[in-house]
């Protein structure tokens, strides 16, 4: 199974990106050291109860505070059961505290639990002292009924397997290991079509209820911005201030989306390049068409002849990872790219390692797994086998590096039969909400940005002109301080570009 086309929110997808690995990557290590006590609150018999409970918090990981929120399985037929849902508080020590600022870092798949667990990496002293900062992990995700497909050893081969289809053999195998994925996780979990965003945003409102705030407050990024958006669309009148950044847009096609995505990273490559050859270290050759096709032949030479256990698609993963922070991730690019030419693959397996979460332990946490099942369940793709081989020529025609490895995106859901996706609709909310959108996102294209501004009507975006996967918390005060008055002050943002 190709590792693209089958994580959309670990690898590259047809939507979303993932946030600052480093932070992540060490909370997630730390949580699978640390344990609390917490007994089980009683199950609720109706909705109403589910609103009324009362989250049992207590203390840990020293300065934090843990709980479960008992949701239900399905909305539909309340009878079926119910979901543990882990929740994780960072306390605000303020003295005028303004309620809850609810958190999640994207995927689909990752863990809002270990986003705010970095809440003092991600926000300023004054969001801090004014907000609780609460993470939860989404139904399926980390430690709330966590979808399981593969093993370690199934992953680690996932990962490295060929996500570029030259001929019709190894297109077949891509057909084969996709069906098989499917079927490992109808094997091994229950209720598996119950996972989808639609539902942890019906979630997050019996969250809001527990924490004790009649507006939801609340801070997506990425893959989280539909979380958000699909809340707003639910319950709009009980959206406070709500700010979603790098932007998913739900109102295009999975093709369209897709393709954007590939154009984007293969232009965030670009600038990567001519960057690089203001350098005395760079590896490329100056030319932009030359430094992709120099890139393109470190690829082919890997399809060949794989580097122990570097792959194509490894080291492809690698370049994305890298091109989500310019500052720190390309001057990490700039030195794998010279390694590998010589022959060693160390520093992009690290950078793709940071960005799966694998560690000489073991992956740290399902992303890859619950990615891939909550990607079916959002976004329906009436698209056949044969239509995505056609749309594969016009993906590589226009991106020509990334564009062959992303064509397949979403292709094991053809063999997941899921109920129809939730339509997005055009939403007045009670409060604006503010969308951030960066020019060189290569993962959440600027133009989702500009589509979701469409979608949600009364909305406000501001447009960060730079590079790099979101545009909050990278060190722009511009967009910084915008975000921290809006929560604070309640001040809808005036500077519209920064």
């Amino acid at each position: 199974m190709q590792t693209f086309s089958t994580n959309p929110g670990k690898a590259l997808s047809t939507r979303t990106g993932k946030i600052t690995a480093t932070i992540t990557v060490f909370a997630l290590a730390l949580f699978s050291t640390v344990s609390y006590i917490q007994s089980r609150p009683e199950i609720p018999t109706n909705l109403a109860a589910y609103y009324a409970q009362q989250l049992q918090w207590q203390s840990c990981y020293e300065n934090y505070q843990c709980a479960d929120l008992l949701v239900p399985i399905d909305y539909t037929e309340l009878k079926t059961g119910t979901f543990d849902i882990s929740i994780l508080k960072y306390p605000t020590t303020g003295e005028k505290k303004l309620g809850s600022l609810i958190v999640n870092p994207g995927g689909p798949g990752g863990s809002g639990v270990d986003y705010a667990y970095a809440a003092e990496y991600i926000f300023s002293p004054a969001i801090l002292d004014a907000y609780d900062i609460v993470g939860f992990d989404p139904r399926g995700v980390s430690r709330s009924e966590p979808i399981v497909c593969l093993s370690d050893k199934e992953l680690d081969a996932n990962y490295a397997s060929d996500s570029k289809p030259d001929n019709e053999q190894e297109f077949a195998q891509i057909l084969i290991e996709s069906k098989k994925f499917i079927q490992q996780c109808e094997e091994k979990n229950k209720h598996l079509t119950s996972f989808s965003t639609a539902n942890a945003a019906r979630d997050m409102d019996i969250l809001r209820e527990a924490v004790g705030d009649k507006q939801l407050n609340y801070m997506g990024k990425s893959y989280g911005t539909f979380l958000g958006t699909l809340y707003a669309q639910f319950f709009p009148g009980k959206v406070g201030h709500m700010v979603l950044d790098g932007a998913v847009d739900h109102s295009i096609s999975n093709f369209q989306q897709g393709l954007t995505q590939a154009v984007a990273f293969d232009k965030a490559f670009a600038v990567f390049a001519a960057d690089c050859n203001t350098r005395s270290n760079c590896p490329l050759p100056k030319e932009k068409s030359a430094a992709i096709d120099a890139m393109k032949k470190i690829l082919s030479q890997l399809s060949d002849k794989p580097n122990k256990r570097l792959s194509e698609s490894l080291v492809l993963l690698g370049v994305a990872a890298a091109l989500y922070d310019s500052a720190t991730g390309w001057p990490k690019l700039r030195i794998a790219i010279t390694d590998v030419k010589n022959g060693k693959g160390d520093k992009f397996l690290a950078l793709a390692d940071e960005y799966t979460g694998r560690t000489k332990e073991g992956y740290t946490a399902n992303e890859f797994d619950s990615g891939a099942i909550i990607d079916c369940l959002d976004f329906t793709d009436a698209r056949s086998v044969k239509h995505m081989k056609e749309d594969a020529k016009v993906f590589a025609e226009q991106a020509p590096l990334f564009g062959p490895y992303l064509a397949y995106g979403g292709l094991v859901c053809q063999y997941f039969d899921t109920p129809k996706a939730t339509e997005v609709l055009p939403t007045k909310t009670a409060n604006p909400i503010v969308i951030i959108g960066t020019t060189g996102d290569p993962a959440t294209p600027y133009e989702w940005a500009q589509g979701l501004h469409k979608i949600l009507t009364n909305s406000v975006l501001i447009s960060l002109t730079g590079d790099g996967h979101t545009g909050q918390g990278q060190g722009n005060k511009c967009v910084d301080g915008q975000v921290d008055k809006f929560y604070i002050n309640r001040a809808e943002p005036t500077r519209l570009i920064c």
